[in-house]
């Protein structure tokens, strides 16, 4: 039985990915989220409030919708990211409600920061 109040919300994010080691070190290493592993070809990873997964069971595909994460410290984020082995794709800039960047992560995938400060 579905969970009352989770109806029409984001509830898991998965993403093809060639080297699920290297992407629990880059995620785990630039937001600090955690893992569980399901064997070989598959990884659930968790922020603290919403989980997904990493798998090599598909094809790397670049590109859909973008998954965007908050931070309290935009400059921080960005720092994180390029030390984790992030590449910016698009510098922290203003919009609307506050600034955001994106980035690519190892694999290619383009993801967006944004911070309400």
């Amino acid at each position: 039985m579905a969970s009352k109040g989770n109806d029409s919300r984001i509830d898991y994010v998965e993403l093809n990915v060639t080297d699920i080691a290297a992407s629990k070190a880059f995620y785990g290493g630039a937001f600090g989220w955690t893992f569980t592993d399901y064997g070989p070809e598959y990884c659930e990873f968790s922020d603290g409030r919403l989980t997904g997964g990493f798998t090599t069971l598909g094809a790397v595909r670049t590109g859909g919708p973008l998954v965007i994460i908050y931070a309290d410290t935009i400059e921080d984020a960005q720092r994180r990211v390029e030390s984790a082995g992030g590449k910016i794709v698009k510098p922290i800039f203003t919009f609307p409600g506050g600034r955001r960047f994106h980035f690519a992560d190892p694999d290619g995938y383009e993801l967006a920061v944004w911070s309400a400060q």
